[in-house]
């Protein structure tokens, strides 16, 4: 038996994925890869607009460039791999492979709870307490907010990694999943995990539902400032900003929670892509897009630049 597990341990998986050989994964596929490129240009984009812009060097658009470098790093992750096996037709990903996937993946996935809630706070303060804002969020507070939220991911991920590819593998090694994720993985576990899926569940409280009830919280002193404003024209703004960030939210932690909080006898394949690619993707994809280009001074920026690029070549 022992000869069996040391031999599984060390041997490779093969990702299932969420493509066949059908028309219909054809243009599935073909969907993804698009949004993959949209999702790191955008991301990218807005890296380099933050950078580049003095008036974009606040506390909001500096936690906004930390969401957009781990959203890239999300899809990259993720995505070149269904690529590549889709194109070569090998599903196989090697013990080490699989646990940077795994160790990546549990890293951006609660390092970003934790900056989504840390975004939430500075709209709170920006919003409900104008005055007090350069005090509360100053540039120590933002860099702290950033690196706590990438320091306690790295921790709780390699915790988490090194305990999930600690268990023997028997038997099949395929992971009807398209990526190696620690729900999926323990599926396939001859081992007693029952203890671990408890560490997973605290986790899950720690990083999702906490984070979330601040969130909400947040947004709900938000909701209660805009109404008693004045300005019809503020409220408006206030309403659709937040609005279109709860969106995300929404779309970001509710598949996590539901795919992180039940027991592994309670998962099945096809749920688990779906929701997956929810967090995974959509959301890497719609973040540039709703957190920073729906933004008046993103856009103002964008449109200086390219007005002085057109006036420049004339």
């Amino acid at each position: 038996m022992m000869g069996h597990q040391n031999h599984t341990l060390h041997s490779d998986f093969i990702l299932l994925g969420l493509f066949s050989s059908s028309p219909t994964s054809l243009v599935f596929f073909l969907f993804i890869f698009v949004i993959f490129i949209m999702s790191v240009t955008g991301n990218t984009l807005m890296i380099l607009l933050i950078c580049s812009e003095s008036r974009l060097h606040t506390p909001m658009y500096f936690l906004l460039s930390h969401l957009s470098f781990m959203d890239i790093l999300h899809v990259s992750n993720i995505v070149p791999k269904m690529v590549t096996d889709f194109l070569s037709g090998s599903r196989t990903i090697s013990l080490a492979c699989c646990g940077f996937q795994v160790f990546l993946s549990l890293t951006l996935l609660g390092g970003e709870c934790l900056l989504l809630a840390a975004m939430s706070y500075d709209r709170y303060v920006a919003i409900c307490h104008p005055l007090r804002y350069p005090t509360l969020m100053k540039e120590y507070a933002s860099t702290l907010m950033a690196g706590g939220s990438w320091l306690i991911g790295v921790f709780n991920s390699t915790v988490h990694t090194a305990y999930a590819l600690q268990f023997p593998f028997c038997g099949s090694r395929a992971i009807d999943h398209f990526f190696c994720e620690v729900p999926a993985m323990l599926k396939l576990s001859c081992a007693y995990t029952t203890n671990y899926e408890r560490g997973v569940y605290v986790s899950a409280v720690l990083f999702l539902v906490i984070p979330a009830f601040l969130i909400s919280a947040s947004y709900g002193q938000i909701i209660l400032t805009v109404l008693q404003m004045k300005s019809s024209e503020a409220r408006k703004k206030s309403f659709s900003t937040c609005s279109f960030h709860m969106i995300v939210v929404m779309m970001y932690y509710g598949p996590f929670i539901f795919t992180y909080m039940r027991p592994k006898s309670h998962h099945t394949p096809g749920q688990d892509k779906f929701l997956a690619i929810f967090y995974m993707i959509l959301t890497p994809t719609l973040n540039p897009l709703i957190h920073s280009f729906r933004n008046k001074d993103v856009l103002v920026v964008i449109k200086n630049m390219l007005k002085s690029k057109f006036l420049h070549k004339k």
